[in-house]
């Protein structure tokens, strides 16, 4: 018994946010060298009363209009996001209820970042095969727009806010084949926000904004990220990752249809082309229009692969997550 992924679609904000604007806006910004390396052209931004929980409800609906049978017979909600609504309930249970699905359903929420697809996919494998679920629906969402300061250059060029809905359902074909987790918590402090939980929690004192050796500006309730180190961590130990699976499950790299990277940025996911020789013909990258949407990113390259005809059925993937924890997750799977 496997998984399959029977439905797949997402929803990006109406708003969106140029290069351009934001030169006009900070005109001391290098936005052609920020451009080169990020490789963000624009990026989709939620409004100020937009949140995670009404751009899921939008990817659903988009959904909802592929075939509403989709919706039929779903017994599992699983939410991945790191900006939820409200702090209790879990968003799973808001969407339940806007969706008006069963009462009997399983619903939570977890929170990861740039690895979750890989996550929510894997969770959902294990419900299904142990037979507590048959029809899952997932979805990736995120709103990181709302914890970037405006005035810090490294993450708001890079960031765009997005939610992918996904139906995952059992069959008696190949599906997922392998996967393999990484944590390394001791380099939390790379990518986090430090106020706003229970160890600092936000106060009029975390609201100062302060300026950093290369002159971005930013609280201690905005996102941090030293993006040189975040980098390195990605260079050095996500190829390790992916050449063991390869290994363990006697697999080249040339035998890999598709690899869908977590859309960190354009160098990142040159430099992994580069690192592991990968054809970059099998490589989706989409991040000039939409940015890095965290958690999401991965399912909605995958959309863009098959509105392209790019992705088809019975293709073996590679599935590449990477970033906040640090958290690292690859998965091979047959779509």
């Amino acid at each position: 018994m496997s998984i399959e992924i029977t439905a797949l679609d997402y929803y990006l904000p109406a708003n969106i946010v140029t290069n351009s604007d934001l030169k006009k806006e900070n005109p001391d910004w290098d936005l052609d060298g920020i451009e080169k390396r990020s490789g963000v052209l624009e990026r989709h931004i939620a409004c100020q009363d937009e949140t995670a929980l009404d751009l899921a409800v939008a990817a659903c609906h988009n959904l909802f209009d592929q075939g509403s049978d989709h919706f039929q017979d779903i017994d599992a909600i699983i939410f991945c996001t790191q900006s939820p609504d409200h702090i209790m309930p879990p968003n799973s249970y808001l969407l339940q209820k806007r969706l008006n699905l069963s009462e009997d359903i399983i619903a939570f929420d977890f929170n990861l970042a740039c690895s979750g697809y890989i996550y929510s996919l894997s969770i959902a494998h294990s419900l299904i095969y142990s037979q507590m679920a048959t029809k899952i629906l997932l979805i990736n969402a995120d709103t990181y727009s709302k914890y970037i300061n405006s005035k810090d250059r490294s993450t708001r060029v890079l960031f765009g806010d997005g939610a992918a809905a996904t139906i995952v359902e059992k069959n008696d074909r190949e599906g997922m084949i392998d996967v393999a987790f990484s944590s390394d918590g001791g380099s939390y402090e790379c990518f986090y926000i430090p106020a706003g939980g229970c160890r600092l929690p936000q106060s009029p004192s975390t609201t100062k904004e302060e300026k950093d050796s290369k002159g971005n500006i930013r609280t201690q309730n905005d996102i941090y990220m030293d993006g040189l180190s975040v980098w390195a961590a990605i260079n050095s130990k996500v190829p390790r990752q992916i050449k063991s699976i390869l290994k363990k499950n006697s697999i080249s790299i040339v035998d890999i249809d598709h690899f869908f990277f977590h859309q960190a940025s354009k160098l990142t996911l040159e430099s992994l082309i580069k690192v592991l020789g990968i054809d970059k013909n099998k490589v989706m990258i989409n991040i000039a229009d939409k940015g890095n949407t965290v958690s999401a990113s991965i399912p909605i390259a995958m959309k863009d692969a098959l509105r392209e005809d790019i992705l088809k059925r019975g293709d073996l993937l590679l599935l590449s997550g990477f970033g906040v924890g640090m958290s690292y997750a690859v998965m091979l799977i047959k779509y």
